[in-house]
């Protein structure tokens, strides 16, 4: 199997050139998916359970008598968790648990101050009432991602928790019903693709409309997405999964190479980069990426990837890796030297960043706590991992004194009247008396 990957150094003369041609990502958007995906939402958002049950036949090759019978009973929830294998449950059981107790600290609090006046001034803190999550089915089944996307949302306060979950055939995954129980999921439908979006996103007599649609899913559901919002938020639309890692060669190289493959077993897109100064490190993780390749289950997919987007860089000194990191903003960061805390205050941009050569990036997509829904393609210099402040959002509280109208209104109708808007200057006034009024006649 061919181990070829792409190596580097930022003192060759076009490395900027290639650098930027190593990055490059722009999602291809197919038309035809475009077009497929709007007459779907077209027909749920106009006929309803009615499409639904249409397309559930067509695509997943499930057929009911009605809507109801795509509803999963919350006791069929519970039995999946109570007959998982023991090993399985106890890990299923410890992720929750972990990533409860790390997103328990995120909840934000109401606030507010008094001025001298009287006039108060405050922010309130409310979860949305409806929350979407869809979950991969299929080949795809993923209860990690019930986990990370579900338990910020009961955690935030969320009232209602409503799950989606293509079962092709029929066939449905016992580790994701047993997840979305333990999340505290109130209600699964068998429903999936765009079809399930849109059911989220505008309602139907069965399937409830939500405030946020979360979660991953193919093409067809991230175009679903992409349309449905403006009428409720989304997380985000995610790019292929991606790894960085910034090593000064003191880490065992087999394991460098195996935390490469393992963003590169996603899919051929993915990309899984090192940088290092040491020359010789990166040799040795080269040789370990050849000797260890053809032991991965999916070696065709890694292989792919390594040669297609990933690549071994030789830097000057761990302070321009950093540099580099930051250029990029990878989703994944994993700061493999000895002393991370020296390096981190040099990071500026990362989705989640994995200090020292014990921090793998697999503890994070599964049990670490912290949440794997992340910023890909660069995003991380202006986005965050999900977390309960996806879930809560704020309202602004202000309440004027008697005082306080008098003071502040002197403020905004001066404003007022400087853009041209006098009746915004007269609903100031008016609470100030008529001597403070300006003849604008």
């Amino acid at each position: 199997m061919s181990s070829q990957i792409r190596r580097l150094t930022t003192t060759q003369a076009d490395f900027s050139e290639q650098f930027r041609s190593l990055l490059a990502y722009e999602e291809q958007r197919d038309p035809h998916v475009e077009s497929a995906v709007a007459d779907i939402v077209h027909h749920v958002r106009t006929r309803g359970d009615e499409a639904l049950l249409e397309y559930t036949a067509k695509f997943d090759r499930v057929e009911v008598a009605n809507a109801a019978g795509l509803e999963i009973p919350r006791d069929e929830l519970k039995n999946a968790l109570n007959t998982l294998d023991a090993d399985q449950r106890n890990a299923l059981e410890a992720a929750a648990a972990r990533v409860k107790a790390f997103h328990e600290r995120q909840i934000a609090q109401s606030w507010e101050y008094t001025e001298e006046d009287g006039t108060r001034l405050g922010q309130r803190i409310t979860a949305l009432d409806r929350a979407g999550l869809y979950v991969p089915g299929g080949k795809a089944a993923y209860p990690s991602s019930v986990l990370m996307n579900a338990v910020p949302a009961k955690v935030a306060g969320v009232k209602e928790v409503i799950m989606v979950v293509p079962t092709p055939s029929g066939v449905r995954n016992q580790m994701v019903l047993a997840a979305a129980y333990l999340a505290g999921v109130d209600r699964v439908f068998t429903i999936g693709g765009a079809q399930a979006v849109a059911a989220l996103a505008y309602g139907t007599a069965t399937v409830p409309r939500v405030d946020k649609i979360v979660g991953p899913g193919n093409a067809y559901v991230a175009e679903a997405k992409r349309r449905v919002f403006g009428a409720v938020g989304i997380d985000m639309i995610a790019g292929p999964s991606e790894i960085l890692i910034l090593c000064d060669g003191t880490t065992n190289p087999d394991w460098i190479a195996m935390d490469l493959f393992s963003q590169a077993e996603h899919d051929e897109m993915a990309q899984s980069i090192l940088v290092s100064p040491s020359k010789e490190f990166l040799d040795q993780v080269q040789a370990s990426i050849k000797r260890l390749m053809d032991s991965m289950p999916r070696h065709m997919v890694i292989s792919t990837s390594l040669k297609n987007r990933g690549a071994l860089i030789q830097c000057k000194d761990m302070a321009e890796a950093c540099e580099l990191s930051n250029q990029i903003a990878p989703e994944h960061l994993e700061v493999s030297v000895q002393d991370p805390d020296a390096l981190l205050p040099l990071i500026r941009h990362a989705g989640a960043i994995f200090m020292g050569p014990y921090s793998s990036e697999s503890l994070g997509d599964y049990c670490a706590g912290p949440n794997h829904v992340l910023p890909t393609a660069g995003t991380a210099r202006f986005s965050s991992p999900l977390g309960v402040y996806d879930f809560q959002k704020r309202s602004s509280i202000i309440f004027a004194s008697k005082q306080g109208a008098t003071t502040l209104g002197e403020i905004a109708a001066e404003l007022a009247y400087g853009e041209g808007l006098p009746a915004h200057a007269r609903s100031a006034e008016y609470r100030i008396g008529p001597k403070f009024r300006k003849d604008v006649s």
